[in-house]
């Protein structure tokens, strides 16, 4: 296997590993909205849709990738268009970058006895909105998955090129013997004849 193969491996496990994660939190978001008996936000529902379908394709062309090398422009192309794909979704989410996940609290209250002197204070702490946080990952991982596929685009180019310069046309040839009979083996084969006479 070529170093263009080993690249396209590799960053198609890439694809696969923030892939999952995306799904898992854009799917509790839609099962969130399902239960309540409303409309998935677009912005939330086409990263999900896109990272359904890119999932899919990820997984299938690593499994079969002795087959997909045959045919790795094609593969090149359709990850061309998950690029496209991808930069659209997360251009929908794009609203979550000006949200604040995280704020300061300092409402969570302590005391320490120390036998004489009794100190008592609050403690400061982080206050993350769960929500927030989950849409936050989920539109980082679709800007990596942007230039994962860029990448399996390109090497899977390089593979197709590859591929095709291996390729080495056998060229078969033709031999005919005295009696006119065609023979497709490189050797000729010579019959010697017995002749016997009777006295």
């Amino acid at each position: 296997m070529s170093i263009s193969g080993f690249s396209f491996i590799f960053w198609r496990l890439a694809e696969i590993l923030t892939l999952i994660p995306t799904l898992g939190m854009l799917a509790w978001f839609v099962d969130f909205y399902d239960q309540r008996n409303m409309l998935t936000p677009r912005s939330i529902l086409v990263l999900f849709i896109v990272s359904v379908l890119a999932a899919a394709w990820a997984i299938g062309t690593l499994f079969l990738y002795s087959r997909a090398k045959h045919s790795a422009g094609f593969v090149a192309f359709v990850d061309l268009l998950f690029v496209g794909a991808f930069i659209g979704a997360v251009w929908c989410l794009r609203g979550i970058t000006q949200a604040d996940c995280a704020r300061w609290d300092q409402s969570r209250a302590y005391s320490a006895d120390f036998g004489i002197v009794t100190v008592n204070g609050s403690i400061l702490g982080v206050d993350v909105n769960k929500q927030c946080a989950m849409l936050k990952a989920a539109f980082a991982f679709g800007i990596m998955n942007c230039i994962f596929f860029f990448l399996t685009s390109i090497f899977a180019l390089l593979v197709h090129h590859h591929y095709r310069s291996e390729r080495v046309v056998v060229k078969r040839e033709t031999h005919y013997s005295r009696h006119g009979h065609r023979s497709r083996s490189p050797r000729h084969s010579h019959h010697s004849h017995r002749s016997r006479s009777y006295v």
